[in-house]
């Protein structure tokens, strides 16, 4: 027979053909099967029971009823709720050592993946820990070590956070050299830049904000710590641009920060003008920034954040905050609805850090992914100071998965009982 005869042609075609359309092989094309999942991705308006197989790091099909046997191992979720791996856009993880530092490079900041996992965060933003002068040893020592992706905004001063007094410093406030580090050395990694902890007036803002416009990134401004008080109003309709991000939207200061609801409980009526010009609005709920006399209000009058996020650092996680999962809790207890939860938690924070292929379960993403169950009953959630909401529902993480590999299980969903013929020995 020759070696380009017809009939070898047809019999190999015909090979191929059993061979990629047979379940048992296609088996070796998924890696990870979950099944029975309630599948919520808000970005793709998915709300629905679902499937969700993964290959090679990849979300590859998303569907109703995919076989069992078509996946080397399948893990039941059913009743369970199916999500994209959970976005803190606002976390300090730029772990160290440097005992007069506050937050760069010092103690205050955690461990990323010490404390995103277990909450089904696959991806945070650190807000403002670093400047321009410390980003590199913030990426080699911290960043380049962490299974979790970690993106940053870049303080607009060169030091970041590592004091007060050093926040004040305007001759560090250089929008010319921040824009170069983001633009020219690292626009994969910082997504924006952060101004904080001002005592001034606006000359911090307006410095970030020409940093931003150098860069073509977005702004994040905590907006306190001034006496007397800088307009709020004035911030955001006259200072910031739209896609710029107000955080720690539901703190409470009256001495030294304006807030968005006035002591008679009401939201004041330019927030919702804000917001409609672009003005992103994120929780940012910190160990000192979240108060239920803000939040409760805000959200029954129909004032509701763009982003829910932790501000994750050591005092805030032994507080009120906790952790992601905790604070998504809180704002379903307050009248958000689960999948308005998970959209500002998942595609909305991407949308705003323009990383639109993050948060999202689409066909051929990173296989990001996050289990919850929805448990019922009778929880207590604080604010920062430690005044009480009773709620009836509370959201906890039972898997994690990082570009396809499970990071954390609550309750072994994922591996054989110890005594069955599939359990691993060695």
């Amino acid at each position: 027979m020759k070696k380009n005869s017809p009939i070898l042609n047809l019999f190999g075609t015909l090979i191929l053909f059993l061979v990629f359309s047979c379940p048992a092989s296609y088996a070796q094309q998924i890696d990870l099967l979950l099944k029975g999942g309630q599948v919520i991705d808000p970005k793709n308006k998915i709300n629905a029971k679902m499937d969700v197989a993964i290959a090679d790091g990849k979300i590859v099909q998303v569907a109703a009823n995919i076989p069992a046997n078509s996946a080397k191992k399948t893990v039941d979720v059913s009743g369970l709720y199916v999500t994209p791996g959970i976005i803190d856009m606002h976390v300090h993880v730029f772990q160290g050592n440097d005992l007069g530092s506050y937050i760069a490079d010092g103690q205050t900041a955690v461990p990323a993946d010490a404390f995103t996992f277990r909450a089904g965060v696959t991806t945070v933003v650190d807000a403002g820990s670093s400047g321009w002068r410390n980003f590199r040893k913030f990426k080699q020592q911290n960043i380049d070590r962490s299974r979790t992706r970690i993106l940053a905004l870049l303080n607009i001063a060169g030091t970041g956070m590592y004091g007060r007094f050093e926040e004040q410093d305007k001759a560090d406030f250089n929008p010319e050299m921040t824009a170069y580090m983001i633009t020219k050395m690292f626009p994969k990694i910082i997504v924006g830049i952060k101004s904080a902890h001002y005592w001034g007036d606006f000359t911090q803002v307006d410095r970030a904000v020409e940093a931003g416009k150098l860069a073509n990134v977005p702004v994040m401004v905590d907006f306190g710590e001034h006496q007397p008080t800088n307009s709020i109003k004035s911030l955001f309709l006259e200072h910031l641009r739209p896609g710029d991000i107000f955080t720690h939207t539901f703190a409470y200061g009256p001495k030294d920060r304006e807030t968005v609801v006035d002591d008679n409980g009401i939201v004041k009526p330019f927030i919702f003008d804000a917001q409609k010009k672009g003005i992103i609005f994120d929780v940012g709920h910190g160990g000192g920034a979240f108060f239920w006399r803000q939040a409760v209000p805000a959200i029954k009058q129909g004032f509701k954040p763009n982003v829910i996020s932790t501000d994750l650092h050591s005092d805030s996680m032994n507080g009120g905050m906790k952790d992601m999962a905790n604070v998504m809790s809180k704002f379903l207890n307050i009248g958000l609805t689960l999948e308005e939860v998970i959209e500002k938690s998942t595609a909305s924070p991407a949308r705003v850090i323009n990383r639109p292929e993050l948060g999202n379960l689409s066909v051929g993403a990173e296989a990001d992914v996050a289990v919850f169950s929805l448990k019922k009953g009778e929880f207590g959630f604080t604010d920062v100071r430690r005044n009480t909401l009773k709620g009836t529902q509370k959201l906890y993480a039972e898997l994690t998965i990082r570009a396809g590999e499970i990071v954390w299980d609550l309750n072994g969903l994922s591996g054989p009982i110890w005594d069955s013929p599939q359990a691993i020995s060695r």
